[in-house]
């Protein structure tokens, strides 16, 4: 795995902005615990499939 930040940094930025490897990642790491997720990670979760859908 390459060098991935950790939430609070990517946070801060756009998805747009985010790695290939950081949005398959936490993609896998929210769709394993999708079922505990509040509205704010579902939203989080939501707009990461849309960044990778969008890239393609």
């Amino acid at each position: 795995m390459e060098n991935i930040r950790d939430m609070t940094q990517l946070s801060m930025i756009s998805k747009t902005e985010w790695t290939d490897e950081e949005l398959s990642h936490f993609h896998q790491s929210l769709q394993q615990i999708a079922p505990y997720l509040n509205s704010e990670g579902l939203t989080i979760h939501r707009e990461i499939v849309e960044e990778i859908t969008h890239r393609g």
